[in-house]
């Protein structure tokens, strides 16, 4: 087990570079990283940092330093993970809804692609012929995932090429000589099933000898991490164990052998990060108190639009009574940050920290209400670095033109 960032740590955070403020634990991404290393080593695995969840260069850089490649769902991603000095053979690049010139860019620039309609395969064909290998992202049908909104893989969903057009790829593969070299699938986000896993490995094996050029697997991400005190995430033991015995098994039966592919994103950051808030204000009315903080949906809208937990600590009157508290953010809407919660006796001016917030936390995050988003700060080799500068009214101003 890794235990959390120490509460004197993100204290001094606070106070060095204010709040709302988020807080990245160097230390804690290895160990998410060094678990997968370890809970796939007997795979031919290789895993591409899904940079969705947090772009800032310095995590980026240091996620490849650790020896982690880089998946990137746009253009500017991949120009980001550059800036970082992740290399092109580094970069994997899967988007969907996106112009063809995207994806001629991220050629030009050397990454590895997969397509996810059969629009943007036609085009490819016709542009690169068999000049540059591609993946191919399916939708396998399958339902998963920890909210609607997250599930990526399902009958209904806009994602990849759905299993029942094969027919199609085969054809446009065919007619344009297109050397495809991985097959891609991504069920969803916050899977704790490691038959999820199972499922899809066995979906992409059945299919994978009308593919003779495909030598990669690419199952996506998706491990669940716990929110909650005392639950549980994805066992990675257990996939690691399952992924492997199917693909040992399908190397047996036909000699051929495949490397897997994954993408974890929230697994990699999401327990690394802190958001660090200052309560400004309590509130009673006849039944409820309210602790307004000085943060709210603007930097952190999980919550709100996937009715996410995040644990919320009392930093700074930690040993006091316990009493409910609806945490609640300072933006025009019912931004609840935590609804019900048991938590010490908060003070006006008490430094909170809401846990989980290395993923989708500061990516998020907007000017809405014409507010600045936060500072971010790096906690690596037993020193606080500021690794992006809050927000000032030059930044609301910067784009706009006339004034």
């Amino acid at each position: 087990m890794f235990s959390h960032l120490a509460p004197e740590i993100r204290i001094e955070a606070a106070r060095k570079f204010g709040t709302p403020l988020y807080l990245y634990h160097a230390d804690r991404i290895r160990f998410q990283y060094e678990s997968l290393q370890q809970a796939f080593s007997n795979c031919d695995v290789r895993f591409f940092y899904a940079a969705k969840a947090l772009t800032n260069l310095h995590v980026l850089r240091y996620v490849y330093s650790l020896g982690c490649a880089v998946d990137c769902s746009s253009i500017n991603e991949i120009k980001l993970a550059r800036k970082a000095g992740v290399p092109n053979n580094n970069i994997l690049y899967t988007s969907n809804s996106i112009h063809f010139s995207e994806i001629e860019e991220a050629v030009g620039l050397g990454a590895f692609v997969n397509v996810d309609s059969l629009s943007a395969l036609e085009k490819f064909g016709k542009r690169f012929g068999s000049s540059y290998p591609v993946g191919i992202r399916l939708r396998p049908n399958i339902m998963a995932g920890g909210n609607l909104k997250i599930s990526t893989g399902h009958a209904a969903s806009k994602f990849g090429i759905p299993v029942e057009q094969l027919n199609q790829v085969h054809a446009l593969i065919s007619a344009y000589k297109i050397q495809v070299h991985t097959l891609h699938i991504h069920t969803g986000s916050e899977i704790k099933d490691a038959d999820v896993f199972v499922q899809g490995v066995r979906l992409l094996l059945d299919i994978v000898a009308d593919f003779p050029d495909v030598r990669i697997i690419d199952l996506g991400g998706g491990f669940k991490v716990p929110y909650y005190p005392g639950e549980k995430g994805t066992d990675i033991h257990a996939v690691g164990k399952a992924v492997a015995e199917l693909f040992t098994a399908y190397q047996q039966k036909t000699g051929r052998k495949l490397q897997v592919w994954f993408e974890p994103g929230k697994y990699m950051v999401c327990e690394a990060g802190y958001l660090l808030t200052t309560v400004n204000v309590i509130k009673e009315n006849e039944t409820l108190t309210f602790a307004g903080v000085d943060t709210g949906l603007n930097q952190l809208i999980r919550p709100m639009f996937y009715e996410a937990y995040h644990h919320i600590e009392n930093l700074t009157n930690p040993s006091a009574p316990v009493k409910t508290y609806q945490v609640v953010g300072n933006i025009c809407e019912t931004d609840t940050l935590g609804a019900d919660r048991e938590l010490p006796t908060i003070r006006e001016g008490d430094l909170l920290s809401i846990q989980n917030a290395g993923a989708y936390g500061f990516e998020m995050a907007s000017q809405y209400n014409a507010r600045f988003r936060p500072a971010e700060v790096f906690y690596k080799d037993g020193s606080l670095q500021l690794i992006r500068r809050r927000e000032t009214l030059d930044d609301l101003l910067r784009t706009q033109e006339g004034f």
